[in-house]
């Protein structure tokens, strides 16, 4: 099938861009506004993290299944239900009147963003010839970090503006004008591959991914060994088990198991789970060394913060073109290295760190984020074509979302370990096993890559 033409190509990159852009938004906006939340509506500390933890739950658990049927049904068609979901969702979420009920609006509002983001890369890669595949996800990527950066700031103003709603609110205009710019320029594609809905797979896989991550997201507050968590990691854990049995013998599975015997693919997903086991972290300690050890106010905080999501926005779009020309093992690589080396420079932080080593140190992380996001979607979808790039994507940001819980489940549970000591010896020692994780991941994916296989057939 051939590429749509250049102007409508463009305009449908803008279209699902501001969907994405809109899902990382809500990100980081909603923590901004949580106080608020809390006060309004008589919550208790425990309640509001719901409002969180609940969002990332289905976008997680929903996401292989928002994949495959993006591939069978039409990626148009389900972006456009997914922006109609997440825009009901939003409104419900900004006129709720109990936290209960705003949870429940934040858990659809999951299912929706599932959706866009599997259906927006796919829908990318298929209006795109290979040659510009790789700068064009970066700009797509670009909205996802301007998103992220955008959140905490803009949080504060429409808090201070308009109250809590406003957080939710926001996404309505935005959310009409990617369906208009995709209405009009993104065309139908779909797996051209006969299949259906693999229904035994789904039933084993949205319960079991939703009891992992229930159990993995109290690690921090309840321990291993507490009966509600570790009753619900392995209860998802036997769960998953029997999904992959039965996706083995399943004439139209959810997700081809055949994916993680290519060496792209492979890569491409050890390098996106260890840049979400690295950022979920990094984000859960960072804030806490600079208000906790530097001692800054927490408007502050936010600014020295920037330099990281403002660098993934500014990168994205310089990686994009780079993948293009290189392909994306170098550059995911380098972005190993680089959060690596921020990991690194931010084990020697104290509370006298000059101002230029701190930001250089953020920077670098931000760069290295940059370096995998873009180029592990480029990797992912080439290894399969780009007919099953739905369920390629859906599978890659399951495991994206399952590497940032355990990164921050495990993180902090070394932070407190060793925090008796001084939050510096927290900080140092959650840092220091960032180092461990991504070097070792950097080392497993150049390994892989001496043993090159070739693109998947659909």
């Amino acid at each position: 099938m051939s590429s749509p033409a250049p102007v409508s190509r463009w305009i449908a990159l803008l279209g699902v861009a501001i969907a994405s852009f809109v899902g990382c938004l809500d990100f980081t906006i909603v923590n901004t506004a949580i106080p608020d939340i809390q006060r309004a509506l008589a919550a208790t500390v425990g309640e509001t993290q719901w409002i969180v933890t609940i969002f990332v739950m289905a976008l997680s658990a929903f996401m292989v299944v928002g994949g495959r049927l993006a591939d069978l049904y039409g990626r148009r068609r389900m972006l456009q239900g997914g922006l109609v979901l997440f825009a009901l969702a939003s409104l419900g979420a900004g006129l709720a009147g109990t936290v209960g009920q705003l949870v429940a609006f934040r858990f659809v509002q999951g299912l929706g963003a599932a959706v866009l983001y599997t259906a927006s890369a796919a829908i990318v890669a298929d209006a795109f010839p290979e040659a510009e595949r790789g700068r064009a996800i970066g700009l797509l990527f670009a909205g996802n970090g301007l998103g992220l950066a955008l959140g905490p700031v803009a949080g504060g103003v429409l808090v201070a503006l308009w109250g809590w709603r406003g957080v939710f609110l926001i996404n309505l205009p935005f959310l009409a004008l990617s369906g208009l710019l995709c209405g009009l320029s993104v065309r139908e594609s779909r797996d051209p591959a006969p299949g259906g809905i693999d229904w035994p797979g789904l039933a084993l896989l949205v319960p079991g991914m939703l009891l992992l991550l229930f159990g993995i997201s109290r690690i921090p507050d309840s321990g291993w060994t507490a009966p509600g968590t570790g009753g619900s990691i392995l209860g998802g854990a036997a769960l998953l088990a029997a999904f992959l049995r039965v996706e083995a013998r399943a004439s139209a599975p959810l997700i081809r198991l055949d994916l993680f015997a290519n060496g792209l693919f492979l890569e491409a997903a050890i390098a996106t789970v260890a840049l979400a086991f690295f950022y979920c972290a990094a984000f859960f300690m960072m804030p806490l060394y600079l208000s906790d050890i530097r001692r800054i106010a927490p408007v502050q905080v936010g600014l020295a913060l920037l330099p990281t999501t403002a660098l993934v926005a500014l990168s994205s779009p310089v990686v994009g073109r780079l993948v293009d020309r290189a392909g994306p093992r170098p550059l995911l690589r380098a972005g190993l290295a680089l959060l690596a080396a921020s990991a690194a420079v931010q084990t020697l932080f104290t509370a006298e760190t000059p101002l230029p080593l701190l930001l250089a140190g953020f920077a670098l992380m931000g760069l290295g984020w940059g370096c995998v996001l873009g180029p592990s979607t480029v990797a992912a979808i080439g290894a399969v074509g780009e007919a099953a790039g739905g369920v390629a994507m859906g599978v890659s940001w399951t495991l994206h979302n399952l590497g940032g819980a355990l990164g921050l489940a495990l993180a902090s549970a070394v932070y407190r370990a060793a925090e008796p000591a001084g939050p510096a010896a927290g900080y140092h020692a959650g840092m220091g096993f960032l180092v461990a994780v991504t070097v070792g991941a950097l080392l497993v994916t150049v390994w892989l890559g001496r043993g090159r296989r070739a693109v998947l057939q659909p």
